[in-house]
């Protein structure tokens, strides 16, 4: 995931190069975690969530507790 040519996939989980496609799981992340990928992949799986609805909801409010 990223802004640079060899990234697959843009900031907003759409796959480069193929419409309408985009990729919610954690083999998109940068760097493996080094622990559980419960958590990761459920926050994946929201801000892809949101990116398809639409919403515009940043990461700093929904961290204060929507």
């Amino acid at each position: 995931m990223g802004t640079d040519s060899m990234a697959v996939v843009d900031p907003q989980l759409r796959v480069r190069g193929i419409d309408g496609l985009r990729v919610a799981d954690t083999s998109i992340l940068p760097r493996v975690p080094s622990g559980n990928l419960n958590a990761p992949a459920i926050m994946v799986g929201e801000r892809a969530s949101d990116f398809i609805k639409g919403n515009k909801v940043s990461i700093e409010y929904r961290m204060a507790g929507e």
